[in-house]
Order: structure tokens, then C-alpha cells, then sequence
């Protein structure tokens, strides 16, 4: 039969009802689909949908934390077993919805990026996040009505669409806070609450904590790196010891340390070292023989005292700090909440945690199990395969 059309079907037949049928089938399942499309927009309208018409800007985020009971600062996506700041923190963000719940799945999605990862029991007064989030109405309240009273998102900045809150902070400070019995002599009760630190021993101590000053080869101070790989090579702009104070009966005095990065454990080596030395364990020249090839066996103070104070952004701040689109990130508005959280939420952990745990009596009694003159070559070279340590909390991986 000539032409394509199909042949005409006499009416009644079987195979017109089987077509009348398919048709109605067909019919059906278009009416379904264009439903469920309406359904799925509807939802979509109703549940965040109005948020895609909301500009997705990049900004950072003041953080502020203690962290006892984490394990750390950075999420580790698919485990439940640690828990860690970031999951509270992005749990906040989607609660509030500045994020889809996606990007809290997936951080990458939204250019999550942290200055240092803090580790286990290791506070924070001044971290700083950069991700991109909806500009919602009142963003820092409805975030911080998601968050535990001991996580606040002190402030929020814009910053460059570019913008990496790691790879653009130019050195982060530190400090250090301890109870002043730590600088006893070994033959002193190292238990005792009534000790009190004289100005002559603060005078070393600073002295001491001044021999960091500079560019140093830190390997002995950290793990896993060799005396001969350049990324073992550290600056310290300045490390010093404040004046002491008394809290709830008992003498503390914090050490502050401002560096452009920090590798693991390096802090509290650093610490550990200079008390080992203070009271009597350690000879002076052992600092000298720390800069050198061979291992030294240089002890790791507690975790509970080391607080991230401050993250710096100076040539940020010089190349947009004042380009009339843009803040400089020095977060002095915000400098009055930075020191009360420290009131509220970490000087009272760090002092309550050392009076009913005695991490810092107990670790003193091990110091004597040091061997400080001897030392052991230190095998790996630069071509050994050294894995790398974690960026993070000793400014970058303690």
C-alpha cells in the first residue's frame, strides 16, 4: 500500500482495542509525570527553593570553640565514632539553611576550607572558615541558635570570590596556658598549688622561649620528618611568656607563639622542652643540638592548654583590606566577644580540667624518664618516603 500511514483497523476489532488501550496507557502516565513535576516544584518552592533566588557569596567566618570532648577540628565525613567541631558546625549551617543539605554531605561543594585543623581537646578563639552561603536575614543568629553554647560564630565577613582561608593566612598565634608550678625546680613538690613564679624565672623562661625566634630546623619537634626535608624548616616571628595570674587559687601564666605555620605536636614540644629545661632535667645546650641532624628526645607537653588565638591575613588585608568592596580581616569589632568567650568557655575548662585531671602533674612526673643527652641519628634524608603530616593544630597539625 502505497504512502506511510498505517493501514485503517476495522472498528471493534481486537487490535483497536489493544491501541485504545496503549493510548490510555500512554495518557495516563503524561498526566503522572506533569503531576509529580508540580508536586516536585511545589515542594522545591516550600522547602528552600527561595533560597536559589538569594545571592551564594564566599565569606569567612570568626570562629570560636573549646574543645574538650572533640576529637579535633576536622570533620571526618562517614564516621560517627569521633566527634568533631565541623560536624556541629555544619550540622548548624544546613539547620539554618545558608547551605543545602548536599553541601553539608559533600564540603567541597561549597569551598569549605579552615585555617588550621585543631586536634583532639585543642580550643580555638580566633579560627577561621571560608565557604560560600546564602545571604539569608539574620545568618550568625540563626546559625548560632543551631549551635552548642561553647561553638559561636563570632562574625562574618565577605571576602574574594578566590578567597582559601588556609593558603591565604600568612601566620597564625598561639597560646599556651599552664599552671606556673611547671617551672619548679624537679626538687620541688610538683603538686604544689601554692607555688608562685619569681620575675628571675620568668626572665629565663622568656630567654629560652627567645631561642625559637627566627628560621630553625624543627624536626626534632615534630614526627615523622627527617633533618633534611625543607618543609622541616619553620619561621617564628616571636614567642614569649606573659605575666602570671591566679585563678581559683592556683598560679597560671600563658605562652603565646606566632608563626607562619606550625607542623604536628610542635608547640607543645617546643613547651615541653623549655619546663624540661626550667627544672632542671635538660641542659641549656640541648636547644642548640635540637637545630642540628641528630634525634633528640624532646618531650611533648599536654594538649588541654593550647589554645588557636589569632589567624593573620596581612597581605589579604593590603591587596583588598580597603578596596571599598571589602573589610580587612582583623576582627577588632569582634574583640570584645573573642575575650569574653575565653572567660566563659576556655580559660574555666583549662583550669577546671588541670585541677580535677592534673594533666600537667602527671605529665611531669615523666620528664625524668627522658634521656636529654643522648641522640640518634636521624636516618631519613630527603629522599626518603617520610609520610607527611597533617595540616592542622599546632598551627597547622597538632
Amino acid at each position: 500500500m502505497a504512502g506511510n500511514g498505517e493501514a485503517p483497523v476495522p472498528v471493534g476489532t481486537k487490535q483497536e482495542q489493544d491501541r485504545k488501550v496503549r493510548r490510555g496507557w500512554q495518557g495516563a502516565a503524561r498526566i503522572w509525570e506533569e503531576t509529580e513535576q508540580q508536586a516536585k516544584r511545589l515542594r522545591s518552592s516550600e522547602g528552600g527553593g527561595q533560597h536559589r533566588k538569594l545571592p551564594k557569596r564566599k565569606v569567612v567566618l570568626l570562629v570560636a570553640y573549646s574543645g574538650k570532648g572533640y576529637h579535633g577540628m576536622q570533620r571526618n565525613v562517614g564516621s560517627s565514632k569521633f566527634k568533631t567541631i565541623e560536624d556541629d558546625l555544619v550540622s548548624a549551617l544546613v539547620r539554618s539553611g545558608c547551605i543545602p543539605e548536599n553541601h553539608g554531605e559533600d564540603m567541597r561543594k561549597m569551598s569549605f576550607q579552615r585555617c588550621a585543623r585543631t586536634d583532639k581537646g585543642v580550643s580555638a578563639a580566633g579560627q577561621v572558615v571560608s565557604l560560600k552561603v546564602w545571604l539569608i536575614d539574620d545568618l550568625l543568629e540563626k546559625i548560632n541558635s543551631h549551635l552548642p553554647s561553647h561553638i559561636r560564630i563570632l562574625g562574618l565577613k565577605r571576602v574574594t570570590g578566590g578567597f582559601n582561608s588556609k593558603n591565604k593566612c600568612d601566620a597564625r598565634t598561639y597560646f599556651y596556658m599552664l599552671p606556673t608550678f611547671a617551672f619548679a625546680h624537679k626538687d620541688h613538690d610538683a603538686q604544689d598549688e601554692t607555688y608562685r613564679l619569681h620575675a628571675e624565672t620568668l626572665g629565663r623562661v622568656n630567654r629560652l622561649l627567645a631561642c625559637y625566634r627566627g628560621t630553625h630546623n624543627f624536626h626534632n619537634f615534630t614526627s615523622q620528618k627527617g633533618p633534611r626535608e625543607p618543609s622541616a624548616r619553620r619561621y617564628i616571628l616571636d614567642m614569649f611568656c606573659e605575666e602570671p595570674f591566679v585563678r581559683e587559687g592556683m598560679e597560671f601564666a600563658v605562652i603565646k607563639v606566632k608563626g607562619q605555620s606550625f607542623m604536628t605536636h610542635q608547640i607543645r614540644k617546643m613547651v615541653g622542652l623549655v619546663v624540661a629545661i626550667v627544672k632542671g632535667y635538660a641542659p641549656e645546650s640541648v636547644l642548640e643540638r635540637c637545630w642540628g641532624e641528630a634525634k633528640v628526645d624532646v618531650p611533648k607537653a599536654p594538649g588541654l592548654g593550647l589554645v588557636l588565638e589569632r589567624v593573620h591575613f596581612e597581605k589579604y588585608n593590603q591587596r583588598f583590606g580597603h578596596d571599598g568592596l571589602h573589610e580587612p580581616l582583623d576582627w577588632a569589632r569582634e574583640e570584645a566577644e573573642v575575650t569574653a568567650f575565653k572567660e566563659q568557655h576556655i580559660y574555666p575548662t583549662i583550669i577546671g580540667t588541670e585541677r580535677h585531671e592534673r594533666s600537667m602533674a602527671q605529665w611531669l612526673s615523666t620528664l625524668p624518664m627522658h634521656d636529654f643527652g643522648a641522640t640518634a641519628h636521624a636516618a631519613a634524608g630527603p629522599g626518603a618516603k617520610v609520610p607527611r603530616p597533617l595540616e592542622g593544630s599546632d598551627g597547622d597539625s597538632d
